[in-house]
């Protein structure tokens, strides 16, 4: 993870930034697995979030293609997260007392630990982007509060734990 600078400013990324690589629970096994794009998918021509899928299980080998055309991103934080493409449980989740912290992957965890652990927290006018909400600006006010910051730091200390153990 970064290292703590008590500044953050928001890097305009929204949930499509974090959905080429998902970790999840497989569904066979229940170790950690990965949603990637499909290999055989080499045309860069679409959206991200459409593009043909694999759910890969190195533990097991459990392989899966999806090619659909609904994927569902997982909104709010009062139940479990999965993954937009197989419905599967998200690997990089944990229950709080405010309710479920999830991240698709890495990246995202420490996107989230670095806009929670700053105390200084800046974005660039949406003028200047040309996008109104971001990821950060999206999150749930209990992981956006000061008092809870304590709770989510460690929150997020425990799921990147959870993935090493694996």
């Amino acid at each position: 993870m970064a290292l703590f600078s008590g500044r953050f400013r928001d890097p305009s990324s929204t949930e499509y930034d974090f959905i080429s690589s998902i970790t999840v629970r497989c569904p066979n096994c229940e170790k950690a697995a990965r949603v990637v794009p499909a290999p055989e998918d080499s045309e860069p021509i679409g959206r991200m979030l459409f593009r043909p899928r694999r759910l890969i299980c190195g533990s097991c080998g459990l392989s899966r293609v999806w090619s659909g055309r609904h994927a569902t991103l997982s909104r709010g934080t009062a139940q479990p997260a999965t993954d937009p493409y197989f419905g599967v449980p998200l690997w990089l989740q944990i229950e709080t007392r405010h309710g479920w912290l999830w991240a698709y992957n890495l990246e995202h965890l420490d996107l989230i630990h670095r806009f929670v652990q700053a105390s200084l927290r800046e974005r660039a006018p949406w003028y200047d982007t040309g996008q109104t909400m971001t990821l950060v600006a999206r999150l749930p006010v209990w992981i956006k509060r000061a008092k809870n910051r304590d709770e989510v730091v460690r929150a997020v200390s425990r799921i990147h734990a959870s993935l090493v153990a694996a």
